[in-house]
């Protein structure tokens, strides 16, 4: 297609959640609060690993990274949502939305390949636990974590190759919430079957292969674990019971997106809901509640900030008695002037 006939499209339009009122109040006030939800969370897990010298290992390492993937993605979509609930005309540019697009794929390219690392974490501690300092080096984890945002991106601009050129010239209507590639290839002034299958398995067959994969791994160090291990048994399950969560959490809303034929508007919202503000909200509650060792160190961090508060206070406290004497011996009718 030509120049002349090119986008000639600037703007998208939402069609939203609902056009009900108090859906629309109901919607507002469960997102708003697991938006909030999601990013205290996090950052509590960011902050108490980055804090507490007793996390400062592998695991712990990739679970805050993990919270600062969440802390982007969960800030992605969901705070144009929330102000779009009450605006009648619900308009994203053009531009804007392709950096929806960009950086959807872009940290939840990431996040798969963070989910893979923290699973072969969790292969090389267990099965192979002697060499488990030498494997997962500090530098190895950087390397790792350079490597997770380098595939995150490749994945992101691939993705975008597929529509940033795509004429479109009308509608310009998305019955959604926020803007992503299956949707948006819909609206596009050509036949998109082949570009469809494209997208279907760049995103959708990896999605899947991925997921299986880490399926299959964490049932291998399951086995693994019963079969070596007697004694540390639960605690080794507790810690993989929540990255196999977190794990069906992440893929399952992803694997409906794009594998799944020609899915029911209600039901792709609510997953579209559930992906964009309670999978980040869910991720830190997981690892938080099923992690003794995140929860003391939560509690120390606590304590000391309650301990800094309260010697700052006391510190406040001997600064103005020290004022108040000085004052007093100081003042026209000290008996020193």
């Amino acid at each position: 297609m030509n120049g002349a006939n090119h986008s000639v499209v600037s703007e998208f339009v939402f069609l939203g959640l609902s056009n009900s009122w108090e859906i629309q109040l109901f919607l507002f006030f469960f997102s708003s609060l697991f938006y909030m939800s999601s990013l205290m969370g996090n950052l509590l897990i960011v902050v108490t690993v980055t804090s507490d010298p007793y996390l400062h290992s592998p695991m712990y390492f990739l679970l805050a990274n993990l919270s600062i993937i969440d802390l982007i993605f969960c800030s992605i979509a969901a705070p144009k949502m929330i102000c779009d609930l009450f605006r009648k005309q619900k308009v994203i540019s053009f531009g804007g939305c392709i950096a929806q697009i960009f950086f959807s794929h872009a940290v939840g390219g990431t996040e798969m390949v963070l989910l893979i690392t923290m699973a072969f974490d969790r292969y090389v501690a267990i099965c192979k636990p002697l060499h488990y300092q030498t494997i997962m080096s500090p530098q190895m984890c950087i390397l790792i974590l350079v490597v997770a945002w380098t595939i995150g991106f490749i994945h992101s601009l691939t993705q975008l190759g597929f529509v940033v050129n795509l004429p479109f010239c009308g509608p310009n209507v998305l019955d959604s919430f926020y803007c992503d590639i299956p949707q948006l290839i819909k609206l596009a002034c050509t036949d998109t079957y082949r570009l469809e299958f494209m997208v279907t398995a760049n995103s959708g067959f990896i999605s899947l292969g991925a997921f299986f994969l880490l399926v299959l791994s964490y049932v291998y160090i399951l086995a693994t674990l019963q079969k070596n291990s007697s004694g540390g048994l639960s605690k080794a399950f507790s810690t993989l019971s929540a990255h196999i969560i977190v794990v069906v959490l992440f893929f399952d809303p992803l694997i409906f997106f794009y594998m799944w034929p020609s899915p029911s508007t209600h039901l792709d919202k609510f997953l579209a809901i559930f992906d964009a503000v309670l999978t980040p909200f869910l991720n830190p509650v997981i690892y938080t509640f099923r992690n003794r060792e995140m929860q003391k160190a939560i509690r120390r961090v606590f304590t000391q900030l309650m301990g800094f508060r309260k010697k700052s206070l006391n510190v406040f406290i001997e600064t103005k008695s020290f004022q108040v004497t000085i004052n007093k011996f100081s003042g026209p009718n000290s008996q020193f002037s």
